[in-house]
């Protein structure tokens, strides 16, 4: 359980790193506030190819409509030459943003490295559809994966994972598949920089407002406040924050985040409660690293994603 206190010395940040940073701190000072702007001019946006967030989608990249209860869902997915599994991904973005197509080009990459099917789910996004819609599009996508995984993939195994509130929409996901439907077949779970407790954790509540690194104190409050507005649930609803769930019968994990990230302590709680609860869990922990640190190209992204595909090839052999 313990890791290297180390890696929370400032001197541990590459020169690298600290200029990207500065990059960012930058370019986010120079912009309007992401909470100042109607949610769908941000996708507009960013779909246009402004802003920090790159969109490449890729044609090889399949789009398709899951047959669920209510209606079809849309997902992405992309199957590599060989298949050994299945990996449900759920993409990040607060959720208010973000697409399942943003993470063409990470997920073909784990699919043609770990020999994984990919199947990205284009969720329903806040504040037009607040809880429970987005969780419930994952939690019908991933009951159609467990119950037509061999006939559509020619494999059984499964492997669940997302960013940031995919992250938490990922974890949401194992446990309402766990207690609706009694299935903790999951072979991993790929956990990156995931928000767990949507009222806010220390390192969340003491991040303060000024605008350095893609997240502040009032952008977090926006999104959750958006997601969570039926007026029937509260942001500590277990439900909600499943850092608040009983986890036993969880599949080994990998929480990765960095230093610089306020969700900090998110990673550090679940992970800890993850192992406590007789589950399997690794800790990556890396210096300097922003929220959503592994999206851009830089040497700090790369062992960290080099990392997640180690971890979930390992998922793979293990059984």
């Amino acid at each position: 359980m313990s890791f290297d206190p180390s890696v929370f010395d400032p001197k541990k940040i590459s020169q690298e790193t600290a200029a990207f940073n500065e990059m960012i701190h930058n370019t986010i000072s120079s912009v309007p506030p992401t909470y100042t702007l109607p949610p769908q001019k941000i996708r507009d946006d960013r779909e246009a190819g402004l802003g920090l967030w790159p969109v490449n989608k890729l044609d090889e990249v399949s789009d398709r409509e899951l047959p669920v209860a209510g209606g079809k869902l849309p997902v992405r997915v992309f199957i590599p030459e060989t298949v050994k599994g299945v990996y449900l991904h759920i993409h990040g973005g607060g959720f208010m943003l973000g697409r399942a197509h943003h993470s063409d080009v990470s997920n073909v990459a784990i699919a043609r490295t770990c020999n994984l099917a990919v199947v990205s789910v284009d969720y329903r996004l806040a504040p037009e559809n607040p809880y429970p819609a987005g969780a419930d599009d994952c939690e019908a996508a991933a009951r159609w994966l467990v119950e037509n995984v061999r006939q559509e993939f020619g494999v059984e195994q499964i492997l669940i994972g997302g960013e940031s509130a995919g992250g938490n929409l990922a974890a949401v996901t194992l446990v309402r598949m766990r207690d609706r439907h009694g299935f903790t077949g999951f072979s991993g779970a790929n956990l990156i920089y995931g928000v767990y407790d949507l009222s806010a954790t220390p390192s969340s509540r003491s991040w303060g407002e000024e605008r350095k690194y893609v997240l502040t104190g009032k952008l977090m409050d926006w999104f959750h406040e958006n997601y969570v507005s039926d007026g029937r649930h509260t942001l500590d609803d277990p439900e909600l924050s499943p850092l608040f769930k009983p986890l036993h019968d969880m599949p080994p994990a990998l929480f990765t985040v960095g230093t610089l990230d306020p969700l900090l302590d998110d990673s550090l709680f679940m992970h800890a409660r993850w192992l406590a609860a007789g589950n399997k869990a690794e800790l990556a922990i890396y210096p300097g690293g922003i929220h959503a640190f592994n999206a851009f190209p830089i040497k700090l992204a790369q062992e960290a994603n080099q990392r997640v595909m180690v971890f979930l090839s390992a998922c793979l052999k293990q059984v």
